[in-house]
């Protein structure tokens, strides 16, 4: 079975309980959480790629990151998936109708006060798209193999806001995706092995 048939079937099984849950720390204070919604496009070739941006330096959040094409769920938006659609469409020209979905991956938290759904498509490769200039500093195609391998996949830590946080991280091609991009691949992994 190729990683893409496995992938798709891992998003019809139960969650498995080793999950990442989000950014917060154990004991800190759940406020209200914005929904919001990523694109995970995988591109249709033989070694098949993940579509990823990265976000202009002046942004209000996350700026500079490599991140999944997406953001804030709009009130227009029927549901998750055309959330995701949605914003994909606005930050990297990738038309709604170019994409199968496969599913929903697991919600993250982030500390800037997310819950993140990842959702999850296959899409031709190659396709002419453009990085949307108020918001997308660039884009590229990275491995899903080389995304998804445990031994890829960093356990970090840091100071911030007062306490020691642990993060994920991906090296990949002079790219550092890390952060809630890089938790959200490290799910997908933990979602493949169970």
């Amino acid at each position: 079975m190729s990683l893409t048939e496995r992938l798709r079937a891992a998003l019809d099984r139960p969650a498995p309980p080793t999950l990442l849950a989000g950014d917060l720390l154990d004991g800190e204070e759940v406020t209200a959480a914005v929904p919001a919604a990523v694109l995970v496009a995988i591109t249709r070739r033989a070694e098949p790629g993940v579509l990823l941006t990265v976000r202009r330096e002046h942004m209000r959040t996350h700026a500079g990151q490599v991140a999944f094409p997406g953001g804030r769920v709009d009130p227009e938006d029927a549901d998750i998936a055309a959330a995701a659609l949605r914003e994909a469409e606005e930050e990297i020209g990738l038309p709604r109708s170019a994409v199968s979905l496969w599913g929903s991956a697991d919600p993250y938290r982030t500390v800037t006060g997310y819950r993140v759904v990842p959702v999850v498509g296959e899409v031709e490769p190659d396709l002419p798209l453009f990085a949307q200039e108020q918001e997308v500093a660039d884009l590229f195609e990275a491995p899903l193999a080389f995304l998804l391998d445990p031994a890829n996949q960093r356990r970090m830590s840091a100071e911030f806001r007062g306490a020691r946080r642990h993060y994920y991280e991906i090296g990949w091609n002079g790219r550092r995706i890390w952060g809630a991009t890089a938790a959200m691949l490290v799910n997908l992994t933990r979602r493949l092995e169970a």
